[in-house]
């Protein structure tokens, strides 16, 4: 029923509107709840790069789990743990510089792969050099014990040279992340790395990779193990791989529309990869953005670059995770979180009970990002202090930012298009605050990806009608001279256009 009626005069009666569903204005990013060093550096890169702040917070939190992730445990309570590792994921429109954030945060973890690489390198060499060596003397070995008929001592020889090959282990190359890899591929960069290896991407192809593209058949078995740090054990035909505690980071920008296709995607939420992602749906700046921005200031990329260098150099020798311990007021303030959220998930009666597999993770996930800002503030000597309260309520403010943004994802994710279609428009007219405006200007502002031809923005303009937040003006009398009729108008709720109703 139409919120408007016309009166005796002019203009309509307007009623109040009926909101587009429940989705509001989301928060921004808490940068303000990460450690200085980080938080001078977000700021300042969202400045640079003139994106918002949520694209450089999320990023730099899949850089600290990319530092820590499988080289720390928080040991929760009795045998709960919680690997420290994060899956991201920031969706931003095209031409949101989503390049230049990943770049800039990810230098000083590229910087330091080299620097471990070369470490490393002698020590590939001495060991392959070992193992040619040691296969030449099993070859030998062989022979003798071919040519002597089996005889056991003999046999013994080369039963031991052949053994001594396998005990020389060639180390590899240290990769700390990748941009784009198959799950097989990544399952043999993860193993190869100890069990630790991040994906990160500025975009979102590793959802259509994880769907089949290149094998025709869904594969999530390495994300799903990956995200808890379960056992990961994969049988090829050329190769075993075995690993103990598997660590995978994710660390994505994808665009919107991306969000919305993964949830169609056969098994992405069934098998419950979607609700491991930390999800951020920031507004986009693009159109509004300053088009001479401050640059980072060189102390704060500085400081950065040192920091976040000292932790991964520090982390990375650890084969053994390090167990990190809360606080008790740290441990109490988990609880008093994880007892407020239990009722929000009753599947009838809760809040978040359409999307507990999301929410019932969301406790996990505070003490894990409060794990890995514990590190960033202690590298060194993180394992010998307690996780502090101010640091968990800092986790617990970032996780109810994740908390409203994942609400946003899955409404997303099932959103009819018509009605995404009219936030789009509607949000034009709240931007600009006309009083009144055409069929023809409505198609002139709407984004070409949405609407291809004006007719396209006719059933919009009915829904926003239908909902109150517009009111079509009666037709102009018809010329008599014939010529091209006039646009449709509408009338814009004074809500809006801040005209008196």
């Amino acid at each position: 029923m139409s919120a408007v009626h016309e009166g005796h005069g002019a203009g309509p009666e307007w009623e109040a509107p009926t909101p587009l569903g429940t989705r509001g204005k989301l928060p921004t990013f808490p940068a303000e709840c990460l450690p200085e060093w980080i938080r001078a550096f977000v700021l300042a890169l969202a400045e640079e790069t003139q994106t918002p702040v949520d694209a450089a917070g999320c990023i730099v939190l899949a850089a600290l789990s990319t530092a820590a992730g499988g080289r720390a445990i928080v040991q929760v309570r009795g045998t709960y743990t919680e690997p420290v590792n994060l899956f991201t994921v920031v969706a931003l429109p095209p031409a949101s510089r989503k390049s230049a954030v990943f770049r800039a945060i990810t230098a000083p973890i590229l910087a330091v792969e080299k620097e471990l690489a070369e470490r490393v390198r002698p020590q590939i060499v001495e060991a392959e050099l070992a193992r040619s060596v040691a296969a030449g003397v099993a070859e030998k070995a062989k022979a003798k014990a071919i040519s002597s008929r089996g005889a056991p001592d003999a046999v013994a020889d080369a039963t031991d040279a052949a053994a001594a090959i396998e005990d020389i282990t060639v180390p590899a190359l240290p990769q700390l992340f990748v941009d784009d890899a198959t799950p097989e591929s990544a399952a043999t960069i993860l193993a190869e790395q100890g069990g630790r290896l991040a994906v990160l991407s500025a975009e979102g192809g590793i959802f259509q990779i994880l769907a089949g593209r290149y094998s025709g058949t869904p594969n999530f078995d390495l994300f799903l193990k990956g995200h808890a740090g379960d056992m990961l054990r994969v049988n090829r035909k050329e190769r075993a791989e075995h690993v103990d505690s598997a660590i995978l980071t994710l660390g994505l920008s994808v665009q919107p529309d991306v969000i919305r296709e993964i949830a169609t995607g056969p098994g992405f939420r069934g098998k419950g990869l979607l609700g491991r992602f930390l999800y951020a749906l920031p507004e986009s700046n693009i159109g509004t953005r300053n088009q001479e921005p401050e640059p980072i200031p060189e102390h704060v990329a500085a400081t950065y670059t040192e920091r976040l260098t000292r932790m991964v150099v520090h982390l990375f020798d650890w084969t053994d995770p390090q167990v990190l311990q809360l606080a008790p007021e740290a441990d109490a303030l988990r609880l008093d979180y994880a007892r407020a959220l239990e009722p929000r998930l009753h599947p009838r009666t809760g809040d978040l009970g359409h999307m507990s597999d999301w929410a019932g993770k969301s406790v996990g996930a505070i003490v894990r990002i409060a794990a890995l800002l514990h590190l960033a503030e202690n590298p060194v000597d993180g394992y010998r202090l307690p996780i502090s309260a101010d640091t968990m309520a800092a986790a617990i403010r970032i996780g109810e930012y994740f908390t409203v943004h994942a609400e946003a994802a899955f409404d997303h994710m099932g959103a009819d298009p018509e009605m995404e279609r009219a936030r789009l428009v509607l949000d034009w007219i709240t931007r600009k605050k006309p009083a009144r405006f055409t069929l023809r200007e409505a198609f002139r502002e709407a984004p070409r990806s949405a609407f291809r031809r004006a007719a396209d923005v006719i059933p919009v303009l009915e829904l926003l009608e239908g909902y109150g937040w517009i009111a079509m003006e009666p037709p102009p009398s018809r010329n008599p001279k014939g010529g091209r009729p006039p646009s449709p108008a509408y009338q814009v709720h004074p809500q809006i256009s801040g005209l008196g109703a």
